[in-house]
């Protein structure tokens, strides 16, 4: 019986010799597998789609997949990237587990950002990690209110605020100092960054109650919207930023042995034994 994977999307930038290699490799490998490769054009028409770089790749990648419901793998040529969990040296071995069946497949949660404009226009966007208030290049904080499931939480000043996914727990909420979320958790992180008071503090709330924010008037401020690190645009004290999850999902694809514990382990240098620390004699 053949593969369920019949036809397979690779994505990456081919611009990139680290990645455009790597890239090569594996479509050679798919080809003699007798794997049809699609270019990025047909990605509808994929049964797996494969990106290869870092979390940046995986994030346009789950873009192109998340409303055909696509199954998406990652190959991790980037920095500090906790998407792509496969390492090149296991590139090979790790699709043909996956050609074979030997797989899992996780669902993760996505958020929808909708800007309501006070002239009407709505703007909307989906997020695989996170959405963003953030101030602009003002120099001056943004004072801001929100409120869960239609209930009053706080008022805020600061730098602004990140609403992210448990994905995106591992990104800009990580350095914000927001914990880090178990992906399967249908949960989403609320971080404030660089609040004005040190009682403003991370919250982690269920996915199905909405957020909603709203700017507070203050001389000389300015703020804009950023999904996944594409601005959406400008907000002011007129308008409303309501995010919510999304109706649809993503689904990631793992080879036998993922660790989602071993990807916080070797990205985050967690587990070292300061036992075994060798020290400098004086």
């Amino acid at each position: 019986m053949g593969s369920e994977f019949q036809n397979v999307a690779v994505l990456g930038r081919r611009d990139d010799p680290r990645v455009a290699k790597p890239m090569s490799v594996l479509i050679a490998h798919l080809t003699k597998a007798g794997v049809r490769v699609l270019p990025e054009e047909q990605v509808a028409r994929a049964d797996l789609v494969i990106a290869v770089g870092g979390d940046g790749s995986m994030l346009y990648a789950g873009s192109l997949t998340r409303e055909n419901d696509i199954p998406l793998l990652g190959i991790n040529r980037g920095r500090l990237g906790f998407l792509a969990d496969v390492t090149t040296d296991d590139m090979l071995s790790s699709v043909d587990h996956i050609l074979a069946g030997d797989y899992t497949i996780e669902s993760r949660l996505l958020l929808s950002a909708e800007l309501r404009l006070a002239n009407g226009k709505v703007v909307t966007a989906i997020a695989f990690n996170d959405v963003v208030l953030q101030r602009s290049e003002t120099g001056r904080m943004v004072d801001f209110e929100t409120s869960v499931a239609g209930q009053f939480v706080n008022t805020h000043s600061g730098d602004g605020l990140i609403v992210a996914t448990p994905t995106g727990s591992t990104a800009y909420a990580l350095s914000c100092g927001g914990p880090i979320v178990e992906p399967h958790l249908d949960a989403m992180v609320v971080v404030p960054i660089c609040p004005h008071t040190l009682t403003d503090r991370p919250l982690v709330i269920a996915s199905s109650q909405p957020i909603m924010i709203r700017l507070l008037d203050r001389e000389q401020t300015a703020a804009a919207v950023a999904v996944d690190g594409h601005s959406i645009g400008p907000i002011s004290p007129e308008d409303v930023l309501t995010i919510s999850a999304a109706g649809h999902r993503i689904r990631l694809i793992h080879p036998p042995g993922y660790d989602f514990y071993g990807i916080l382990r070797s990205k985050l240098l967690w587990g070292r034994d300061n036992r075994r620390r060798s020290t400098v004699s004086e």
